[in-house]
């Protein structure tokens, strides 16, 4: 069953095609589950990004956290399959929040990523 909110949450991300995704390295792990650092950078705090990527993260998947930085970026850790993962990273680059403004979503495979058990946003 979806919620009310579908529409407005999905609205946005309409705007938001041309934002920039930057890997910092390769994922050169064969591993079951992928770990990602990831920042997002553009008009994301004050906006209701940290609560849609959790809906989404939840939506997907995966696990991991999601946070805003001091520097008016978001940051985010997650877990997951490949496919979840890339799901995942395609969602915030167009921006889960209709309010957000994504320019770019800067990700890193990092293997030391503690695994966690859900998805949960913080500050």
């Amino acid at each position: 069953m979806g919620s009310i909110f579908d529409g407005f949450f999905k609205k946005g991300q309409e705007n938001n095609e041309a934002a920039e995704i930057e890997y910092v390295n390769e994922n050169n792990e064969n591993l079951e589950k992928v770990k990602v650092s990831i920042r997002i950078f553009g008009t994301v705090q004050g906006v209701g990004f940290r609560f849609t990527t959790k809906q989404t993260a939840d939506e997907i998947g995966v696990t991991g956290i999601v946070r805003n930085e001091n520097d008016g970026s978001v940051y985010s850790e997650a877990v997951g399959t490949s496919d979840q993962i890339n799901q995942f990273i395609e969602a915030l680059r167009k921006g889960p929040s209709p309010a957000a403004q994504v320019d770019k979503v800067v990700v890193e495979f990092d293997k030391n990523i503690e695994e966690k058990s859900n998805f949960s946003q913080s500050n």
